[in-house]
């Protein structure tokens, strides 16, 4: 059944807070958190309005003093207009704030570049001690929101807006480690968030098909980043494909890039958002369509990719010589 995650968010914290009183809920005026979730959460929930940088100071002030705030935000906003504060008051203090980023990625594409979080993960990876989680979906937001009472250090979540599918079987969701959906020998594709994860598995399927076996990696934690699961599916593959809902720089292929450049040298090719701003009006499916962020491309890419090294000769696919 698909669900937002931002929703499984807020349920999930709402439901936590009478079991742990060191916890607090801070809201942007978002319209997450309905009166009602208000009332329920009582004196764990203060609504600070759009004042985005002031937010995160007060969260910093809170988990110095012991609490544990989940602060809840516009991922286009805890990026770029509240990252300061972020840096120097949350980041540099090690203190646990839990920074939840709703309208992720293109979620937010009716509303333009402004509310349009392509940057975020890059930013947030390389701030030192933050972790950074991406779910792919409702059930992953839920076991990450609980396991975070208790992470040291300050989290960034990256949620979307609107319900999405959930991903197939995989094992329990942890922070820190990879879920492999599929295992496959000459290719490895890794997705992290919604739609980037379920188009890896999708892609793969078409791929089965087609005689091509693909390891398929939900790198939902970009940091720290499971660099041991990635060099194991990496090991006997051809190619690592990655598909995100960001910029190219950066993010989940920047992170990929970097852990195989160091460890298992692999040809890796980036899929995500081009490098220019949004110029395309539409929701978050039609934004995803228009950049061609499906498993129709990472088909095609993966196709190209070993057919292009089949002719060099740097490969031994039958299929390609046929």
């Amino acid at each position: 059944m698909s669900r937002a995650t931002r929703e499984a968010y807020r349920d999930s914290v709402l439901a936590l807070l009478g079991r742990h009183p060191e916890l607090m809920c801070l809201d942007s005026d978002t319209g997450l958190f309905s009166a009602d979730h208000a009332a329920a959460a009582g004196d764990q929930y203060l609504n600070l309005g759009i004042a985005e940088q002031n937010l995160m100071g007060v969260a910093a002030g809170m988990a110095a003093c012991g609490r544990v705030p989940f602060v809840n935000t516009m991922a286009a906003f805890a990026a770029s207009r509240a990252l300061e504060a972020i840096k120097i008051d949350i980041a540099y203090n090690r203190l646990p704030v839990r920074i939840m980023a709703t309208h992720g990625g293109l979620a937010a594409g009716h509303l333009g570049p402004t509310h349009q979080a392509l940057e975020d993960l890059a930013v947030m990876r390389v701030l030192p001690g933050m972790t950074v989680v991406v779910p792919a979906d409702a059930a992953a937001t839920e076991a990450f929101v609980e396991q975070s009472v208790t992470l040291p250090g300050p989290l960034y979540v990256r949620l979307g807006r609107k319900p999405t599918p959930p991903i197939p079987a995989a094992p329990p969701p942890v922070i820190g480690k990879a879920q492999t959906l599929r295992t496959g020998g000459d290719v490895v594709l890794v997705g992290c968030g919604p739609y980037p994860v379920l188009a890896c598995v999708a892609a793969a399927e078409t791929l089965a098909e087609q005689g091509i076996e693909a390891t398929v990696l939900n790198m939902h934690t970009l940091r720290p980043f499971d660099t041991e699961t990635l060099i194991a599916a990496a090991r006997p593959a051809t190619l690592v494909i990655t598909l995100e809902e960001h910029w190219r720089a950066g993010g989940l292929g920047g992170a990929v890039a970097e852990a195989l450049a160091e460890a298992q040298p692999t040809r890796v090719l980036r899929l995500g958002v081009p490098d220019k701003f949004v110029d395309e009006v539409g929701n978050q499916e039609h934004l995803v369509a228009h950049y061609d962020l499906t498993a129709e491309r990472v088909v095609r890419a993966v196709r190209t990719a070993l057919d292009t090294a089949a002719r060099s000769g740097k490969t031994d696919w039958k299929e390609y010589h046929s």
